[in-house]
């Protein structure tokens, strides 16, 4: 496989990782004319964003089994059709709770894109070469944060907030068509693999009981959490108080993910000298004190705007070093499941960005606390999960010539 080609292959697999944050992100500066045109009180908008963090956690245990039995692009190509569905009906919806259906299930379909990357990346490249996969995939969906809520502000100046759903489904369906086009498949029609719950049941619980697996997805998940918090109440944060304008918000949300592109290429060069392992308790262990310094100025009212982009700059660039090493550790073990185990780790980690998603909105507009209360909460858990869950892996896979591309 030539190197051209596999730039390409990366960069439509990040797209695909990269759908759900880019459908979260585009939307956030609409949240006041969203309120306005519902005529509903802003603080309720958010229960919107709750609803496609449920369905996307919900989705992907849908997707997993299917990607197992049927091979990668069939359930991809019915997910994206769903989701292409789903942002249009986002332009008739009335009140509240049509936009939060009809979010839902744009998230159900758009979880489908995201396990099928993950679980691509499994397929066509070794367990030595996942993490730096995993890096130049974290680069495409570093971008969204970087670029959805800048160009959601424009639209929703210019055009109105209806409208991020129709670049949203012009965005899907050029993937849609990519996919069909240019992406290989990389998993077989399994004709002995059952649908039925029990034995789908059994297969997530195989996968669950893998020390490695159940160590570094735990990582993976509750320090994303922290993410997830900060996505949620960013917008009433820098909009509400601390002043800025939509698009200010939006160059201000996109300069923050510099910081995380920029760490998950560092990891790439990183990994030249040490091992995913090591990066991985390195940055946890930063990132813990980082986060409880940031609720320490929290809670004594020491945060001015400076002070706080520096703090989540911070956590984002120790989270840019343990995304990409805890995904890779966290599939390794697995080959023929892949696509069970990369659902449950995305189910997982968009669960609890769900609860951190609602725990933000049980706290006072004016309050700056959530961000740093779940981020310091979220990174001593992780960290705590790491020492613990490392006790029980006895020998752990990192190192490993499998996948379709390897070496090229």
């Amino acid at each position: 496989m030539t190197k051209k080609r596999n730039g390409w292959l990366i960069l439509l697999l990040g797209s695909l990782a990269a759908l759900g944050p880019f459908s979260i992100d585009m939307y956030l500066p609409g949240f006041g004319d969203i309120a306005k045109d519902l005529q509903i009180d802003e603080s309720a908008v958010p229960l919107s964003l709750s609803s496609f963090f449920i369905g996307i956690s919900a989705g992907q245990l849908l997707y997993g089994p299917l990607l197992d039995k049927y091979g990668r692009k069939k359930p991809l190509y019915i997910g994206l059709i769903l989701y292409i569905i789903a942002a249009i009906s986002c332009l008739v919806v009335q009140n509240l709770h049509q936009l939060i259906i009809v979010r839902f299930v744009q998230a159900i379909g758009c979880c489908a894109a995201s396990v099928a990357s993950i679980a691509m990346v499994r397929d066509l490249f070794s367990v030595k070469e996942s993490p730096k996969i995993f890096s130049l995939i974290m680069l495409v969906i570093a971008a969204s944060p970087m670029f959805a809520p800048t160009i959601g502000g424009y639209i929703v100046a210019l055009l109105g907030w209806k409208y991020v759903f129709v670049f949203l489904s012009f965005v899907a369906i050029v993937m849609l068509l990519a996919s069909i086009f240019r992406l290989p498949e990389s998993g077989k029609h399994d004709p002995h693999y059952s649908l039925m719950p029990r034995p789908i049941i059994n297969g997530f619980l195989s996968v669950i009981k893998v020390p490695q697996f159940y160590t570094y997805v735990s990582i993976y998940a509750v320090a994303f959490a922290g993410l997830f918090a900060y996505v949620a109440a960013s917008p009433n944060t820098f909009m509400k108080i601390y002043h800025l304008s939509k698009t200010g918000y939006g160059w201000a949300f996109a300069g923050l993910s510099v910081a995380f592109i920029g760490s998950s290429q560092v990891n790439s060069w990183m990994l030249k000298w040490f091992h995913s392992k090591q990066i991985v308790v390195v940055s946890l262990i930063c990132q813990a004190i980082f986060t409880i310094v940031f609720l320490v100025f929290a809670i004594n009212g020491w945060l001015n705007l400076g002070l706080f982009i520096t703090f989540i700059a911070l956590f984002l660039i120790c989270l840019g070093l343990i995304n990409p090493n805890a995904a890779a550790l966290t599939i390794a073990p697995f080959s023929k499941n892949a696509g069970s185990a990369s659902a449950l780790m995305g189910a997982l980690q968009m669960g609890l960005g769900t609860v951190a998603s609602i725990v933000v909105s049980l706290f006072a507009e004016e309050s700056i606390l959530p961000i740093p209360l779940i981020m310091a909460c979220a990174s001593v858990i992780s960290l705590a999960c790491l020492f613990i869950g490392l006790r029980f892996i006895k020998e752990e896979v990192e190192d490993s010539g499998e996948g379709v591309f390897a070496g090229h």
